[in-house]
């Protein structure tokens, strides 16, 4: 929905929250990531809604306190909503958060193979992907473990190089 569409006091809400970002990767915001999913009214005021990138995410909890003070700090009120479903998936990812990512020096995440929405309840096998290095570009990577800095990143070494990088994981 464009801003456009929104009534004026929706669309304030939206302006003050533009600029936060993602409390472990600040040069992208949530807007960006795909965080920061709705703001609406209802009767009983407005809400905002966010999704976590997991649900165990640690940063959840400093989203919503960004999300509240950046709204008082413009005088505006809106309830904080977590919304668990549908499930945050990388391709909610803008096309600017992916090269802030890569230019941060994290490797941006590769489309999912299955729509967020989808349930699995056995596990995939990995898919083989090729992984750039975020600094010299090279394909010559090699996973060295599975969870990096935060869990919905991975551990990479470029070959070539030599430097170790994050991945963000498809989801």
């Amino acid at each position: 929905m464009q801003l456009s569409d929104h009534p004026a006091h929706i669309a304030q809400v939206w302006a003050a929250l533009e600029p936060l970002t993602d409390p472990e990767i600040p040069v992208v915001t949530l807007r960006e990531l795909g965080i920061l999913r709705d703001v609406r009214e209802t009767t009983d005021g407005l809400q905002v809604v966010i999704t976590p990138t997991y649900s165990g995410c640690p940063a959840m909890g400093q989203i919503e306190d960004d999300v509240n003070a950046a709204l008082l700090a413009h005088g505006l009120k809106a309830k904080v909503i977590t919304q668990l479903f549908p499930v945050w998936t990388t391709d909610w990812m803008l096309p600017e958060a992916k090269d802030k990512l890569r230019a941060y020096g994290i490797a941006p995440p590769h489309a999912c193979e299955a729509p967020a929405s989808t349930v699995q309840f056995a596990a995939r096998p990995p898919r083989e992907v090729t992984v750039p290095c975020p600094q010299c570009q090279s394909d010559n990577t090699t996973e060295t473990s599975h969870f990096g800095s935060t869990a919905c990143k991975a551990m990479y070494k470029c070959l070539d190089c030599l430097e170790p990088f994050d991945y963000f994981k498809p989801y």
